[in-house]
């Protein structure tokens, strides 16, 4: 295409989940609720662990991390995605949509790294439980959180940069509820060869390792526990994990559902799916995960509600 028939794109309009304006209310609705009890749910996980001395180890360390992480996915897509739907405006400035595909892939990717760190806790504290409090140690769990935040961030800005170097002159619809990068590309009249090269080599490094982590932490684990000989040892090893596995199959098993299959013309609808699940309905359900199948979540819980249900003295 010649440079004079280019026209620079100075905002993309979002088709967002459905066109059909009756749709829009119901979804409005849905997801506003799902919106609040994320916010709800995750700040009161992160205010019981700030609270409850029991729970300052890094387990609940990381948990807490998990929850401030799970706000700002969520928040990433769904407040812009109701303004859309209540105002029926579906423009995004060229910046806004560039912040906004930053700011996913930093929390969606942040959020695969500490599922990764959490595993690498229980693997610490179930193989080598005599010296858990001597690996884990405060310097310890800093650097295990503070690391993948420079690499996410550092992933996301080149993401970021490549992108707002390219040229927009096709349509300016994005088939999909926020500015992602694939949807994005599909509209440059730029050559993306060199884009599509850096999503594949961080998508395989950034996808693969956290996910190998986890494995081999929990093929660790099976070993260990398989040794223990009562099958109540068995069982309170493998029960401070039931959270955490429940939170990877999920996460794991919508990626895998969504881009382990064929290209399809209903490709853009499982992106979509998929992009709701991990950054919407995960982090809702996370808390309740947590909190219903940890029981010293449930103590600290229940003491917390106690103490702000009953009168000052």
């Amino acid at each position: 295409m010649e440079p004079e028939n280019q026209t620079a794109v100075s905002e993309f309009f979002l088709l967002g989940l459905s066109e059909k304006l009756e749709h829009q209310p119901l979804l409005f609705g849905l997801f506003l609720s799902m919106y609040l009890v994320t916010i709800m749910g995750n700040l009161l996980i992160i205010l019981v662990i700030i609270t409850a001395s029991p729970l300052r180890t890094p387990m609940y360390f990381f948990l807490a991390n998990l929850s401030l992480i799970d706000i700002f996915f969520s928040s990433t897509t769904v407040p812009k995605m109701l303004v859309n739907m209540q105002t029926q405006s579906r423009s995004i400035p060229f910046a806004g949509c560039l912040v906004q595909m930053y700011a996913f892939h930093l929390f969606g990717t942040m959020d695969s790294f500490l599922l990764a760190v959490m595993a690498i806790d229980r693997f610490v504290a179930i193989v080598h439980p005599l010296h858990y409090s001597v690996i884990m140690s405060p310097r310890v769990c800093g650097l295990l959180v503070g690391g993948p935040w420079v690499i996410t961030n550092l992933q996301s800005l080149v993401h970021t940069c490549l992108m707002a170097q390219l040229s927009f002159c096709a349509s300016s619809e994005i088939p999909h509820f926020f500015c992602d990068l694939m949807p994005l590309l599909k509209l440059s009249c730029s050559d993306t060869h060199i884009n599509e090269l850096v999503i594949f080599a961080f998508g395989i490094v950034m996808g693969i390792s956290p996910l190998t982590c986890i494995l081999f932490s929990y093929i660790c684990i099976c070993r260990a526990v398989f040794k223990i000989p009562s099958a109540q040892g068995k069982w309170k090893a493998f029960s401070t994990c039931g959270s955490h596995l429940t939170v990877v199959s999920l996460f794991y098993g919508t990626i895998f559902a969504a881009y382990l299959q064929p290209a399809a013309p209903t490709s853009s609808q499982k992106d979509k799916a998929a992009a709701l699940m991990c950054g919407v309905v995960i982090p809702m359900l996370n808390p309740f995960i947590y909190s219903l199948r940890n029981k010293n979540m449930k103590v600290a819980l229940r003491k917390l509600i106690d103490k702000a249900a009953s009168p000052e003295s």
